[in-house]
């Protein structure tokens, strides 16, 4: 039997209030409240209209600031059609996974009508980071920046700034983004590319009917300004730059990183980045641009440039042109994308030190692939009648019906398999030129999770494959964690000389990090916290196509270390986010 409407929201009146009064003594800080309304809004972009998801009618939505240790609570109201989500990306919730926001995850989305009132407990995150929807492709247009102050009393271990501006890229489409995604997902074929990439919602001068809105910053000549920027671009690297200006990078996914100056950036969707520049040229106007980087031999991106401009004020002729970076690099440049990655490293200092953990207690290796899954009679879209694919260690994940946190929570079997395995079912020479899909690289399809005990030291070794001659970059990003990137390179991974490589000294603490084309990337983390955690491909076609898994980390021994009671009220699993109460393709048969 449904809950009627009015039940629900009186349910989630009544969790509200007892979470608050539960989670009084948790919060250190201070306590912020905010509304979000989720409805559709007309936007006009290269020469044409169209109506999009949105939150309070804003693209990108509405900025959330807050301090270290601070809690926020989030309101948010489903005026749309279909179920939403939304995550705090990056954002660990410690112990308090039923407000982390992945469908089918920790949720289900919240039905069109109703409301839902998100918890936010900040704890050892300082810098940029964002909040986006989590339910299909909506995360498009339904995205904004979450800036986590110093806590009260403390600074930047940088000197303070003149100013900030948040800076978020996102990609643009002409066509309704969620029926382009269920075209793909039931045809089984490619997805289709973005019309434009934007830059604060604009795409820029390099487009159709665009350059009357470009984005345009306005700095005064010897100011020091904060760049906080967000990639929410939905399947694309993006390189930037600002003509004549070096960049000072200072923080990464909401950690600080020891200074490092550069001409120009790499971010991969998920990232965030804090940038300091100074506005220390000839008054004028410098474009600031965002270009696609990609490693891959699909070739199959959108191949445009989106700008803005960093234009001075003061007395002066204005250029009839912008200056152009000379040195942003090419849309392949392999070379410039290893350099800078390369380069991050942990502040790791007394006020903000690091703890790389050194016990390791499980090791996982992990394959990262495209490949393909098999089609009756070969009817799908994909090569020879098959349907694309992604996978980890030949695992294409399928969404359960019932969330996985709900289901494990409350002993509730027959949703997800405790079978996630450690290591690819076979190997090979994983980034050889002449893999084709088969029966040992071809994906099989499943809902299985890795579960942890608290506490348990964990090592992953992403190892980046090239099977289908499909290898590229992956953002690889898990919620509930911060994880220590102890190492990287090319090649298939050699487990005796390789770890002899590792930083574990000051390496960088992200939630997102890229596994090179024909490479791999270690991480370290210690399972400290509580719950059920997506673990994820930031390309959001990859994700769709099953490059995921979760993973179960059970409860200590003390009240401290157990997962927090759920909420009085959490969606009901009774609606798809996109169509109602059907089964959504990559979802689990039973």
């Amino acid at each position: 039997m449904k809950v009627s409407f009015k039940m629900n929201l009186l349910l989630e009146l009544l969790g509200f209030l007892l979470l608050s009064e539960m989670l009084f003594c948790i919060a250190q800080g201070n306590v912020h409240y905010y509304d979000f309304v989720l409805k559709e809004s007309n936007f006009t972009r290269l020469c044409s209209t169209k109506s999009m998801l949105t939150v309070n009618g804003s693209f990108p939505g509405p900025m959330i600031r807050a301090h270290k240790g601070d809690t926020v609570y989030v309101n948010v109201s489903n005026q749309g059609r279909y179920g939403v989500t939304i995550h705090w990306h990056g954002i660990k919730q410690p112990r308090n996974p039923w407000f982390d926001g992945p469908e089918y995850i920790t949720q289900c989305p919240i039905p069109p009508g109703t409301n839902f009132t998100y918890q936010v407990l900040l704890s050892s995150e300082e810098g940029t980071l964002w909040w986006h929807a989590h339910s299909d492709w909506t995360r498009s247009s339904v995205h904004g920046a979450f800036v986590i102050l110093p806590a009260e009393g403390t600074t930047y271990p940088f000197p303070k700034p003149d100013e900030e501006q948040v800076i978020v890229f996102a990609s643009w489409y002409k066509e309704d983004v969620e029926t382009l995604m269920d075209e793909a997902l039931r045809s089984g074929g490619l997805t289709t590319l973005s019309d434009a990439y934007a830059i604060n919602g604009q795409p820029g001068d390099f487009y159709a009917c665009s350059n009357e809105t470009t984005y345009r910053m306005s700095v005064d000549y010897g100011k020091t300004y904060l760049l906080r920027i967000v990639n929410s671009v939905m399947n694309t690297d993006m390189f930037v730059a600002i003509a004549d200006h070096n960049l000072t990078v200072v923080g990464w996914d909401g950690s600080y990183i020891k200074p490092l100056e550069v001409s120009y950036i790499m971010i991969t969707p998920g990232q965030t980045m804090d940038v300091l520049v100074t506005a220390n040229q000839s008054p004028s106007h410098y474009y600031m641009l965002a270009s696609p980087y990609f490693d891959g031999q699909a070739d199959d991106f959108d191949k445009s440039i989106t700008s803005a401009i960093f234009q001075y004020n003061g007395n002066y002729t204005p250029p009839s042109i912008p200056v152009y970076p000379s040195n942003i690099p090419g849309f392949y440049d392999v070379g410039a994308a290893s350099f800078y990655t390369t380069k991050l490293r942990s502040l790791a200092s007394p006020e903000h030190p690091v703890d790389v953990p050194l016990n390791v207690t499980t090791r996982m290796f992990i394959t990262v692939s495209i490949g393909m899954m098999r089609c009756p009679n070969d009817s799908c879209a994909g090569p020879e009648g098959n349907r694309l694919a992604s996978s980890l260690n030949n695992i294409s994940f399928a969404n359960p019906e019932l969330d996985i946190l709900e289901a494990y929570y409350r002993h509730i079997s027959g949703y997800y398999e405790t079978n996630f395995p450690d290591k690819p079912p076979h190997l090979f020479d994983f980034t050889s030129d002449d893999l084709l899909t088969d029966n040992v690289t071809i994906s099989d399809q499943g809902t299985r999770v890795k579960v942890l005990n608290y506490n348990e030291t964990v090592e992953i070794t992403f190892q980046g494959t090239n099977v289908m001659n499909s290898g590229e970059n992956h953002p690889m990003h898990l919620h509930g964690f911060r994880f220590y990137v102890v190492g990287t390179g090319i090649g298939n991974f050699d487990n005796v000389t390789d770890p002899f490589t590792y930083n574990l000294v000051d390496p960088p603490e992200a939630n997102t990090v890229p596994i090179p084309k024909d490479g791999w990337a270690t991480i370290r983390f210690v399972a400290s916290n509580p719950g059920v955690w997506y673990m994820h491909c930031h390309f959001d076609r990859h994700m769709s196509w099953g490059m995921d898994t979760a993973f179960i980390v059970r409860n200590g021994n003390t009240e401290e270390s157990t997962i927090l009671p759920p909420p009085a009220y959490m969606p009901p699993c009774e609606t798809d986010s996109l169509y109602g109460p059907r089964q959504s393709i990559f979802q689990k048969e039973e």
